[in-house]
This record gives C-alpha cells, structure tokens and sequence, in this order.
C-alpha cells in the first residue's frame, strides 16, 4: 500500500477542492459557453497549479514557522536544521525536533545534576569548616571571658584550639591539592621503590592507632623480596595512609587490615587493601569517591579527617594514569585495589 505523506495529502485535498469549486462555478454560469474538452483541460490545469503552489508555500511556511519558533524560545539550536528546504514531508522537521529536543533534555538533565552536586557540594564544605572554626571560636572566647587566668585551663583550651586550627589547614591543604590534580596542576616526581618495603613503613606509622582499636596491620603472605614500582613515592604513601586509615576508623574491634600486592602482568601490580570492618552498602559506592561524601552522615566526623580522604586517593591514581576499585559487603568489609607501573628487575 502507498503511503501519501501528510503535506502532499494536505495538497491534494485542497487542490481538488479548489478544482471542484471552479467545476461548479463553470457547470452553474457558464456551462452552455465553453467545451467540455477546454472546461476539462482548465480544470486539470488549475488542479496541477494548485496542487503544485499549495505544496510548495505549505512546505515553506511550515518550515519557516517552526524555524521561527526555534528562534524564539532559545531552546533549540537552528542551525542544528537541515539547511535544505523541506520538499516531502513535515517528518523531517518532527525527527529534527525530536533529535535536539533529546540532546538538550540530557544536557539540562547534566545541568541538574551538576548543580544538585554543587549544592551539596557546598552544604559539605560549610559544615566541615563550621565545626573545627566554632570550636576555635568557642575557646577563645572562654579565654576572652576570664579563663585565661586559670593556667591549667588557659593551656588545655589553647592546645584544643591549636588542633581545631590544624584540622581547618588540613582541610584547606587537601581541597587544594585536589583542586590542583583537577586543573593539571599537580606535578608528579616519579622515582622507583620498593612498594613492600614502604608498606611497612605505613604499618609501623599507625601500629599504635590500630592496636588502640584491636585491628592487627598485615601482609597476606611473606613477602622475602621487593616488589619495585615506577610512581611519586610519597603521593603513593598518601594513597595507602588513607586507604589503612579508613580501614582502622571504620574496622571491627579485634578485626583485621589485610594487604596483598600481586603481580598482574609485565606492566603492572595492584595492590589490594582489605579489612572484615563494617563495609559499605551497594547504594554508596558510586559516590564513595567524591568530595565530602560520607557513608555515614553522622558518626564518620566524630572521627575526625577531612572527608577528601578517598577522593584524593582516585585523584593521585588517575594522575599516574592507573585505576582504582573498590568491593563492598555491607556487614562483611570492604576491599580497595589500585594499580600501579611495575618494574621488573
């Protein structure tokens, strides 16, 4: 069956209409005056002409107007058209329309999301600089009230206002490092070392923290030689601080801080990070990298830190162009695994 589309339906329709209005004109004054071969041939005329003008004007108009429209709600982009006029069919401005009303929908939904981040991007940034900036606040203003006279208050309230101090350069010194990772700014010093024997080094650093919570620091195995990776030696460190931290703040008592390196290939290692501690819900761990995200919105701050933990972590790997994983049973642990550049020697 032949489909007639809508403009050249509209076309037809109208030219015989017109044709049949003339027949009836003609038929009702002047049907004794004229030939039946000149009325047909007229009329046949008139229907082409019609039909011929009607298409083409309804064609024109139709893709003026939209394209007027486009112009006028700076919504949709016009040059986005097809430059051509339209000479078959409205469809080809409805899948035009349809094309742009598509890509913008997905970047206002961008937009949204963007600026829902931004948003609770900075409602996190207000309320981790609020707390330590009070309690500095809160002090002093004790000491301003009469208290500075008792030595032994005067000394604890300064020292307290000391650490509430450094927790707000800490905050400040990790959000510009991220800031400078994200610009390109971050200059990377990459050395060879022995990842096993700084590892260690980590482990002697928070042998007492972990001990304070009952969560013992091992190797999955014994490691009787280096294992020689090519990365900035103390942006590594940073990674692998934060990563045993975390696990000790959010470990079991008497659990366990596990960390295996494993030999994937010629080029690379991944090192893998992994503890029994509370884990993480499968809702969480897509955010689990960003900016102040925090699984828990209330107990994780009583532990203190600045909550760029993890995000610097995937920033400082991606900046050796490496990748980072994460694994997670809620009530089981967690696992967090990164690669880096291996050399062999």
């Amino acid at each position: 069956m032949i489909k007639i589309k809508k403009t050249y339906k509209f076309a037809l329709y109208s030219s015989l209409v017109i044709t049949l209005i003339i027949a009836l004109l003609i038929l009702c004054f002047f049907y004794k005056q004229v030939s039946v071969i000149k009325t047909i041939g007229f009329l046949l005329i008139t229907f082409l002409s019609s039909l011929v003008v009607i298409q083409f004007r309804s064609e024109k108009f139709i893709y003026r107007l939209i394209k007027k429209t486009y112009e006028d709600v700076s919504l949709l982009d016009k040059t986005m058209l097809s430059p051509e006029a339209v000479t078959t069919d409205i469809s080809t401005l409805t899948s035009d329309v349809k094309r742009i009303a598509a890509k913008n929908k997905l970047k206002i939904e961008t937009l949204q999301i963007r600026d829902n981040y931004r948003k609770e991007f900075m409602g996190n940034i207000a309320h981790e600089l609020k707390t330590p900036l009070f309690t500095v606040q809160s002090y002093i203003l004790t000491l301003m009230d009469g208290a500075v006279e008792d030595v032994n208050v005067r000394d604890k309230y300064l020292d307290r206002a000391s650490k509430g101090v450094e927790r707000l350069i800490y905050i400040v010194d990790d959000l510009d490092l991220i800031t400078n990772i994200e610009v390109g700014n971050l200059s990377l010093s990459k050395e060879e070392f022995d990842v096993v024997e700084m590892i260690h080094d980590v482990f002697e650093l928070f042998e007492i923290k972990a001990h304070e919570k009952g969560i013992s620091l091992v190797f999955d195995k014994m490691y009787n030689g280096p294992v020689i990776v090519k990365a900035d030696k103390e942006k590594i460190r940073q990674v692998i601080t934060n990563l045993i931290v975390n696990s000790i703040k959010y470990g079991q008592k008497n659990g366990t801080t596990e960390i295996s390196i494993e030999q994937l290939n010629k080029e690379k290692v991944v090192v893998r990070v992994t503890d029994n501690g509370e884990g993480i819900e499968q809702k969480h761990l897509s955010r689990l990298f960003e900016r102040f995200y925090r699984v828990s919105k209330s107990g994780s701050r009583d532990e203190g830190g600045s909550g760029l933990g993890l995000s610097i972590v995937k920033h400082i790997i991606e900046a050796h162009d490496q990748k980072i994983y994460v694994e997670s049973e809620y009530g089981l642990g967690s696992e967090f695994s990164f690669t880096l550049k291996s050399v062999q020697k």
